[in-house]
């Protein structure tokens, strides 16, 4: 099964929608610790609403917890930094979608243990000549593309 795997996230809201997100494809959550939130938080449970309680989410201590736990499945990590274009991936699965924290993404020693790397394509990505666009999305986002572009490809 497709799972979903945040590394060390740091905001309640992104990981509450993320949440309602997996519920709605019927994915598992994957948290990697430390959480720059606690699981009682308000805010997180306002944006997962009441499905919260109905999500298939597992706490990891650590990355390495993490990969442990996930059974040698294939690793596809996403950053706004190069990588493969999100729809030229052949999907599988089993594969767990990592994605990073919402300050700095995920680390390079981290990118290094992915089986491979991915980016969501933006027309308007903001460049230091021009001064346009945007830097990246908000992780919420780039999940919900990413989960319903997984989808459409496998049928999940």
């Amino acid at each position: 099964m497709i799972r979903v795997g945040l590394f060390e996230p740091r905001i309640p809201q992104n990981t509450g929608n993320i949440g309602r997100t997996c519920l709605a494809y019927n994915l598992p959550l994957d948290l990697i610790c430390p959480l720059g939130f606690s699981l009682k938080d308000k805010y997180l449970k306002r944006a997962g609403l009441d499905y919260w309680q109905h999500l298939d989410f597992k706490l990891h201590k650590d990355f390495n917890k993490y990969k442990e736990d996930i059974n040698n499945s294939r690793i596809i990590g996403f950053s706004k930094q190069g990588g493969a274009p999100l729809n030229e991936i052949e999907y599988k699965e089993n594969d767990c979608l990592l994605f990073g924290r919402e300050d700095i993404g995920l680390p390079g020693w981290v990118k290094s243990q992915c089986n491979i790397m991915s980016t969501i394509e933006m027309p308007g990505i903001y460049t230091d000549n021009n001064n346009k666009g945007v830097r990246s999305l908000n992780l919420s986002v780039a999940c919900g593309i990413v989960i319903y572009t997984v989808y459409n490809q496998i049928k999940i």
